[in-house]
């Protein structure tokens, strides 16, 4: 097995779903993003959104939660040579897009795509991956998009 074939580069997987309810759009709201739309129902309808909407990063933050409850290449063990590939930290995103507004209710689908990787010529034995994600609403458009890295260890 190939880091490729294992990380499943090319390959857009499904990692799960997040309804936004109306309390957990507020609840995160409250602590993270209080603007009123996100965190009061009479004054979301008077706003530009018309109605209630989780905060854009709430829509983030359910992401990393699926993804990081989405196993790489399905689960699978690791087969190729070495020790099995170490997961680190991510130096960041980039293009972050908050396409449509997640009202209250709504049910996000999202998805990754591995791009690539590379080698850090600054840490030997990582490599850079970087990723394509995004999220869907129940109609099938896109809500969220972003790209961003995660460092791999390989040796």
């Amino acid at each position: 097995m190939t880091l490729d074939e294992y990380l499943q580069v090319g390959v857009t997987v499904s990692i799960g779903a997040y309804s936004f309810s109306p309390e957990a759009i507020k609840a995160f709201a409250v602590k993270y993003d209080p603007q009123p739309f996100h965190v009061d129902e009479a004054k979301a309808e008077s706003s530009v959104f018309g109605r209630l909407c989780a905060s854009g990063w709430q829509t983030a933050a359910a992401w990393m939660k699926c993804n990081l409850a989405t196993p790489i290449n399905d689960g699978r063990p690791w087969q190729g040579e070495g020790p099995e590939p170490e997961f680190g930290p991510s130096p960041g995103f980039s293009n972050l897009k908050w396409l449509k507004p997640v009202y209250a209710g709504e049910t996000v689908s999202y998805t990754r795509k591995i791009l690539g990787h590379r080698p850090m010529a600054s840490r030997p034995g990582w490599r850079l991956v970087s990723l394509r994600s995004e999220g869907f609403d129940s109609t099938g458009d896109k809500v969220i998009e972003f790209d961003s890295a995660v460092l791999v260890k390989v040796e």
